[in-house]
């Protein structure tokens, strides 16, 4: 497992008309090795520029990101980054088994076909491993691309709203689901999220960002300890903290 280090972090994009628009200012963020951090903001905040600027998926205008100590791109090219989007990608012409173990393929790695059944496992859909994207439901298609995503055993793992396209009821399920695959597997994560008690059921600590451009404007731990269960939903503490995390957005966006 590694930390992930941003340092003075600042994003922007051009527009046309040669007009450029911020999409980051000054972001300084530290996530210690093997814990799970959360980000939440408004909108647009940029969020997911944060994140996949920490995947080397966009290139900063100033300021640094390390994930150890290397650079985002080196850990994408060695195959030590796992990232779950929103949007699955799962290809429709493999089955779960198959998408799972694609990683290894990619990496020119032999398929470590006990892992790969471990891992089908360890998100519950043994019963489905044969199954195509077109016959599971959305959830077990998240099932399957987080799997995929711990396939190769990465040093970090970015989730990108990766329930933000499901029903409550499902996101919830999938958020308990989450958790436990998490403390039976800790690694280095860092979720984007709109919701709150999502970020706090699931993090460590719950990073706010302000509206456009994105700045860190809170930091607040979380002090639950783990295994969590649903019990942990209806406890009036986590529902402070919740609410707490929400006045700040709500001060943010009124100011």
């Amino acid at each position: 497992m590694s930390s992930i280090a941003v340092r003075g972090v600042c994003v922007e994009f051009a527009q046309k008309g040669g007009r450029r628009v911020a999409a980051l200012d000054k972001i300084d963020l530290d996530v210690a090795a093997g814990s799970f951090v959360a980000i939440v903001g408004p909108s647009g905040c940029g969020k997911s520029t944060l994140l996949r600027t920490i995947a080397g998926l966009v290139v900063p205008t100033a300021g640094s990101t390390a994930i150890g100590d290397a650079r985002p791109r080196e850990l994408v090219a060695a195959h030590r980054l796992g990232i779950a989007f929103q949007e699955h990608a799962l290809l429709p012409w493999l089955n779960a088994r198959e998408n799972v173990a694609l990683p290894f393929t990619l990496a020119k790695r032999p398929i470590d076909h006990e892992r790969v059944d471990a891992l089908i496992a360890l998100v519950g859909l043994r019963e489905f491993a044969t199954a195509h994207p077109r016959e599971l439901s959305g959830g077990m298609r998240q099932r399957v691309s987080i799997a995929r995503a711990l396939a190769l055993g990465p040093d970090v793992l970015l989730l990108d709203e990766p329930f933000g396209a499901l029903d409550a009821v499902t996101r919830r399920q999938l958020n308990i689901e989450l958790q436990r695959i998490w403390s039976e597997r800790p690694i280095t994560t860092l979720l984007v999220t709109h919701g709150f008690d999502e970020a706090v059921f699931l993090a460590d600590r719950v990073v706010v960002m302000s509206p456009r451009p994105g700045r860190i404007v809170a930091d607040v731990a979380v002090p639950f300890g783990r295994p969590r269960d649903r019990t942990l939903l209806s406890d009036p503490a986590f529902h402070a903290i919740a609410d707490g995390i929400a006045r700040i957005l709500d001060q943010g966006a009124s100011t």
